[in-house]
């Protein structure tokens, strides 16, 4: 049984995201993800015209001519939720990341269940966390819910690199795919790009703006929450606060620049600002490419 308090919190967030997925969702949902996948279906005889690359070379063989492969649209989508639950996650001037990632996963998690599509939970650290394969229902939303917000991790550091290794794994059919994290993390180009072809790929960058911009607050210790070091700086100092801003600038163009050239969208969301309209935005604008 959940606590009182526990199960409030989650029900607020279903009322909460709701009304974003019966109105404003809803209508977008397949324009933009429908087709994504197409499965087999049988054989027949090769017929004049046919893609080359459709023929079933063994089929063939064994009959003494030619035939290709049939497939049917798959009408039943799967989505992915890979959720960072590092320790980076628990941070936030107005809300908390993984909060927002919480409400973020329900939105899309209604959205599919409404569709009767299967939804997924993989919530990662520098290790697996949580594994919950794809199914349909609301139980099952409702129970990623409470995973995203209350699991509890003695496994502080991010490595997305293992995340989207474990991903191509246990995922062999075509999903989509949901990477939600602040990507504070290196190295994880080529798990990513394999990611990205095998599956349809949305990147969701969950920053807070005390990351960008330090304030002019005097000596300030630090510490990193997910390496546990500690270090005392004086915010008076504009060039390091110029500094600070410039690393963190270089670093999301970085990210941008590699997802764009993998052909990955990225949905960027701020924890001091609603992060519907960014969602809104990103349907809108991957269902007019979609047309």
């Amino acid at each position: 049984m959940l606590p009182k308090e526990i199960f409030k919190k989650i029900r607020k967030i279903e009322i909460k995201t709701n009304n974003l997925v019966e109105n404003v969702f809803a209508g977008e949902y397949h324009s933009v993800f429908k087709g994504q996948g197409m499965e087999f279906c049988e054989v027949r005889e090769y017929q004049q015209g046919d893609d080359v690359r459709i023929i079933d070379w063994k089929v063939s063989a064994r009959m003494g001519h030619l035939f290709v492969k049939k497939y049917i649209e798959e009408r039943e989508l799967r989505i992915i939720l890979l959720v960072d639950g590092s320790y980076s996650q628990r941070f936030g001037t107005v809300r908390m990341k993984n909060e927002i990632a919480a409400e973020i996963a329900a939105a899309l998690s209604l959205t599919a269940v409404n569709n009767n599509d299967k939804v997924g939970l993989i919530i990662f650290s520098n290790r697996i966390e949580k594994y919950i394969p794809p199914k349909k229902g609301r139980k099952n939303v409702l129970r990623m819910i409470r995973e995203i917000l209350y699991f509890n991790s003695e496994h502080k550091q991010t490595d997305i690199k293992f995340a989207l290794e474990y991903l191509n794994q246990v995922t062999k059919k075509r999903s989509i795919v949901f990477l939600i994290s602040d990507f504070l993390d290196e190295d994880f180009r080529k798990p990513l790009s394999v990611a990205s072809r095998k599956h349809d790929l949305i990147a969701i960058r969950i920053e807070d703006k005390r990351e960008s911009d330090f304030p002019n607050v005097g000596f300030v210790e630090l510490e990193d929450s997910e390496t546990g070091e500690q270090i005392l700086i004086d915010s008076r100092d504009e060039k390091f606060r110029q500094k600070f801003a410039v690393l963190h600038k270089r670093r999301k163009e970085e990210l941008k620049t590699m997802l764009r050239s993998l052909n990955i969208d990225l949905i960027e969301i701020w924890t001091h600002q609603p992060y519907d309209k960014s969602l809104i935005d990103f349907f809108k604008q991957r269902a007019k490419r979609m047309r």
